[in-house]
C-alpha cells in the first residue's frame, strides 16, 4: 500500500451546518443564519429579517456547540488524526467590524481545540466557510467592498494569536471558486439582495452580477494573501492553504470543439489555484474578462500582495465529474446546462451527482502537476438517505463502497507521484446540507436523529461505515 506514514485521516464539518448555538454567548447572525430550510424541489430562501415562523437549519444545526466533547470522542474512537472544522466569524466578531473580539467565542474554540489535542487530533481550521457576518452584507454589500479585507485581517490576527500553539493547519476561504460559479452571491460574497430563493444555479447572470462576483473574488484573493503573510509572521510553523471546489471535466465527444470546451471548463480548478499558489492571475483571464464584458478594479500594489501571500498547500473538495459539450441539444436533454452532460459510463447518486472515483485520481494528477505542492482532499463523500433498520442500526454499505473506491484511487495517485497528505471526508457526523438545507441528505459515519423540519432527539448512532472507516484508519488504508 502507498499511503505514507503520518498520512492524516479524518473528517470535515462546517460551523454553519454543524455547530448551532446561533445566538448564544454573544454570537451575531451570519448570512447563513438568514437561510431557511428547503429541499431539492423547494429551494432554501434567504430572508433579510429572521422570521420566527420559519425554520432556519443553522440555528441549531446538530448542536455541536453543546455536544462537542461527545462528537470529538466519536472522532477519536474512529482514530482521526485530523479534524477539519470552521470557525463562525460572528462568534468572534458579532458584526464583523468590531475591534475587540468576543471572549466567550474565543473560549469556546479554545475548548474545542484542546479537546482535539487531548486525543491527538490535529485541527485543520477553515477561517471563512459560508458565514460572513450579516452586518457586513447589509452595511457594506459584502466582499464587493474592499473594507472587508481589513475586517477579515483583524479577524485572522485574533485567531492566529489566540491559537498559535493549538492550530498548525489553516484554510483561508472554503471553496473560494464557488463565488463566481453562480451559487456564491449570498454565501460566499455576501452580496446584498432582496428576500429570494437561495438557489441561483443555472439562472442567467448580468454583467453587473459578474462584475460584482469577480470584484469580490479579487478582494478575497487579497485578503487570503495578506492572511498567509500575517500568519507566517505570527508563527512560521503555520501551514496555510487554499481550498477550491474541485471537479474533473471530460469532453463529451472527441469533437475538437468539445475538447476545447472541456479544457476551458477545467479552468474552474485553476483560476483560484493559480492566484493563490503562483501568486498571479493565469494567462486566460485577460480574454475571459473581455468576453464576459467585465473589468475589475485593482489598486497599485495588489499584484505584489498576491505574490507575497502564496499558500503552503492546495486543498480541494471532490464529489463528481462532468462532461462538457457545445451540443446545445445534448445540454437541453441532460437538464443540467451549467454542470454539463451526464457521463454514460457512470452511475449517479440519489441527488444526481455522478460517481467517478477515477476522476479523483485524474484531478489529483492534474493539480499536482500544475502546482507541485502538498495536496489535501478535504471534502469527499456520498450524500444519501440513511434509514435506521429494525435492529437499530444503519447499514450504509453504499457509502462504504463509494469511499472505498475513492480511497483506492487516492492510493493510485500517490503511486503516480502525487504528494497527498490528508483525507477528510465531508460531514463525518451528519449535518445540514448547505445546498438544500435538509437533513435527509446524509454524509456521516455517525447518524444524527433529526429530520428536515428540525425534529428529533439529536442522539448520535454509529453507522456501519463508522466501524469500516475505523479499520481503514488503523491500517493506514490497507483494510478497505
Amino acid at each position: 500500500m502507498s499511503f505514507p506514514k503520518g498520512f492524516l485521516w479524518g473528517g470535515a464539518t462546517a460551523a454553519n451546518q454543524f455547530e448551532g448555538g446561533w445566538n448564544e454567548d454573544g454570537k451575531g447572525d451570519s448570512v447563513c443564519d438568514h437561510m431557511t430550510g428547503g429541499t431539492v424541489s423547494a429551494p432554501r430562501y434567504f430572508t433579510n429579517t429572521i422570521n420566527e415562523e420559519k425554520y432556519y437549519p443553522s440555528h441549531e444545526a446538530v448542536d455541536f456547540f453543546h455536544r462537542y466533547k461527545e462528537d470529538i470522542a466519536l472522532m477519536a474512537e474512529m482514530g482521526f488524526g485530523v479534524y477539519r472544522l470552521s470557525i463562525n466569524w460572528t462568534r468572534i466578531f458579532a458584526k464583523g467590524e468590531e475591534e475587540t473580539p468576543n471572549q466567550k467565542g474565543l473560549d469556546f474554540y479554545r475548548s474545542v481545540f484542546e479537546e482535539c489535542k487531548k486525543y491527538g487530533i490535529e485541527p485543520l481550521v477553515t477561517i471563512s466557510h459560508y458565514e460572513l457576518p450579516y452586518h457586513l452584507m447589509d452595511q457594506y454589500n459584502g466582499w464587493t467592498n474592499r473594507k472587508c479585507i481589513d475586517f477579515f485581517l483583524n479577524y485572522c490576527k485574533v485567531l492566529f494569536m489566540e491559537y498559535k500553539d493549538l492550530v498548525k493547519y489553516w484554510l483561508t476561504f472554503n471553496e473560494i471558486n464557488c463565488l463566481v460559479m453562480g451559487v456564491g452571491d449570498i454565501l460566499s460574497a455576501g452580496i446584498k439582495c432582496e428576500d429570494s430563493p437561495a438557489q441561483v444555479l443555472g439562472l442567467p447572470s448580468t454583467k453587473e452580477q459578474l462584475t460584482n462576483r469577480y470584484q469580490a473574488l479579487h478582494h478575497q484573493f487579497l485578503a487570503s494573501a495578506r492572511a498567509v503573510k500575517l500568519g507566517h509572521e505570527i508563527n512560521p510553523e503555520f501551514q496555510i492553504g487554499c481550498m477550491v471546489a474541485g471537479g474533473s471535466v471530460y469532453p463529451y465527444t472527441c469533437n475538437p470543439d468539445d475538447v476545447l470546451k472541456a479544457q476551458q471548463d477545467m479552468r474552474m480548478n485553476y483560476l483560484c489555484g493559480d492566484v493563490q499558489v503562483r501568486g498571479e492571475y493565469p494567462h486566460f483571464t485577460k480574454r475571459m474578462f473581455e468576453e464576459l464584458g467585465i473589468s475589475i478594479i485593482m489598486e497599485e500594489g495588489d499584484l505584489a500582495i498576491l505574490k507575497e501571500g502564496k499558500v503552503d498547500f492546495y486543498s480541494f473538495s471532490y464529489y463528481m465529474s462532468t462532461c462538457s459539450t457545445v451540443d446545445t441539444e445534448a445540454l437541453k436533454a441532460s437538464g443540467n446546462v451549467i454542470m454539463g452532460v451526464n457521463n454514460p459510463y457512470l452511475k449517479s447518486s440519489e441527488w444526481g451527482w455522478q460517481i467517478d472515483p477515477k476522476g479523483l485520481r485524474y484531478l489529483l494528477n492534474e493539480l499536482y502537476g500544475r502546482y507541485q505542492l502538498p495536496m489535501m482532499v478535504v471534502e469527499n463523500g456520498l450524500g444519501a438517505i440513511d434509514k435506521m433498520e429494525a435492529d437499530g442500526k444503519i447499514h450504509d454499505h453504499y457509502r462504504i463502497e463509494y469511499l472505498r473506491e475513492h480511497i483506492k484511487q487516492m492510493e493510485e495517485a500517490i503511486k503516480d507521484g502525487v504528494d497527498l497528505i490528508a483525507f477528510t471526508p465531508w460531514g463525518c457526523i451528519d449535518l445540514v446540507s448547505v445546498s438544500t438545507g435538509e437533513m435527509k441528505k446524509r454524509y456521516g459515519f455517525v447518524y444524527v436523529d433529526k429530520d428536515n423540519d428540525g425534529n428529533g432527539t439529536l442522539d448520535r448512532v454509529r453507522k456501519d461505515s463508522f466501524y469500516w472507516y475505523k479499520d481503514v484508519i488503523a491500517s493506514n488504508g490497507k483494510m478497505l
